[in-house]
């Protein structure tokens, strides 16, 4: 069993030793190459993934163009959310940016668990409140944060992702022109 999976979800929810166990014990490690797309748009996701190492990005295209939506790296949840809870086919890509190393578990599985057991329902449901609340925050910055101000925010934030994580990628995630980016990069102090 894997430990950190284990201590990730136990810090957002408590959940019975036994019953938590027996649904870990389900996961099974998954890896991937850079530059793997593990869901494509218009393909139901059938897996929740947990990050154990590597960086991701979910990203739709528009006429051609990779718009960025989220990261996922290191001890968090990765994958296409609504697509897994609807089994609806995803409108958007998940793609690994670097060598990935994960724990997933089917969609039948998890469903399984979530109908038998009471307190993982609950542990999901404040999931997805999390999850919930981290779209609203970037909807937040999206609309009210000018260019310097998002740059800023992501830098404190998540300041290692600059190192590893193209930063054509970043600017887009952002919703900051490439060459501006560049620019941010040089002159503003991180």
């Amino acid at each position: 069993m894997d430990h950190s999976l284990k201590s990730f979800l136990s810090e957002i929810y408590k959940v019975d030793d036994q019953v938590l166990n027996e649904y870990l014990s389900h996961w099974s490690e998954y890896s991937a190459p850079k530059k793997t797309i593990l869901t494509e748009a218009g393909k139901t996701e059938r897996y929740v993934y947990f990050v154990k190492e590597g960086i991701q990005k979910s990203y739709y295209l528009n006429e051609g163009k990779q718009h960025i939506m989220f990261f996922a790296y290191g001890t968090s949840f990765s994958g296409i959310m609504e697509s897994f809870l609807n089994q609806t086919p995803s409108n958007y890509y998940l793609e690994t940016i670097t060598n990935s190393t994960f724990l997933r578990l089917s969609y039948e599985k998890h469903m399984q668990f979530i109908q038998e057991h009471r307190a993982l329902e609950t542990l999901y449901r404040k999931v997805a409140e999390q999850f919930l609340l981290g779209i609203i925050e970037r909807h937040h910055q999206l609309m009210a944060f000018n260019t310097v101000t998002r740059f800023k925010s992501f830098v404190k934030r998540s300041p290692h992702l600059l190192n590893m994580v193209p930063h054509k990628d970043i600017a887009s995630y952002l919703r900051i022109d490439p060459t501006n980016f560049s620019k941010f990069i040089n002159t503003i102090r991180i």
